[in-house]
């Protein structure tokens, strides 16, 4: 066990864990935070992706001890007390949630495209959101996508 201290969504925790337990557990188990969500549990389907220092991040791979002194944003972090996140509100408009598990990890990859390539191509977002949703919603996905670029 350890003493570690993480910056979530601008806020400081201290956490007393194993430094090799994964950034997920610690952030839905001792930080109290939900929208984070696991699914696989070996980085392929992407619910759990989060932005560590700004870059899209897979949380069920990422050791504790790694994030330590980063600044971690959740999908709680988007949004500000009065205002959905541009893409958290074209997800509303373009319906895109079917039963809604995978889209904060999905929501967490776009946002992190749209910041390094903001007018994303088809090609860009296949190559970038590698985000699994077995509902099928990639076309509302890829529109609404589309639709922030453009704003």
């Amino acid at each position: 066990m350890a003493i570690i201290n993480l910056n979530i969504n601008g806020t400081d925790h201290e956490v007393d864990v194993d430094p090799t337990t994964p950034l997920l557990w610690v952030i839905r188990e001792q930080i109290g935070m939900t929208g984070t969500k696991y699914g696989c549990g070996v980085g392929q389907c992407g619910a759990c992706t989060l932005h560590i220092d700004g870059t899209a991040a897979r949380s069920c791979l990422f050791p504790v001890s790694a994030a330590a002194g980063r600044q971690i944003t959740t999908v709680e972090g988007l949004a500000t007390e009065d205002q959905l996140h541009k893409v958290q509100q074209a997800w509303i408009d373009h319906e895109v949630p079917q039963c809604g598990y995978c889209q904060t990890g999905m929501i967490m990859a776009v946002t992190a495209l749209l910041e390094t390539t903001p007018e994303p191509t088809d090609t860009d977002i296949d190559a970038f959101v590698t985000n699994i949703c077995r509902c099928g919603t990639f076309q509302q996905v890829r529109a609404a996508i589309h639709a922030v670029a453009k704003s």
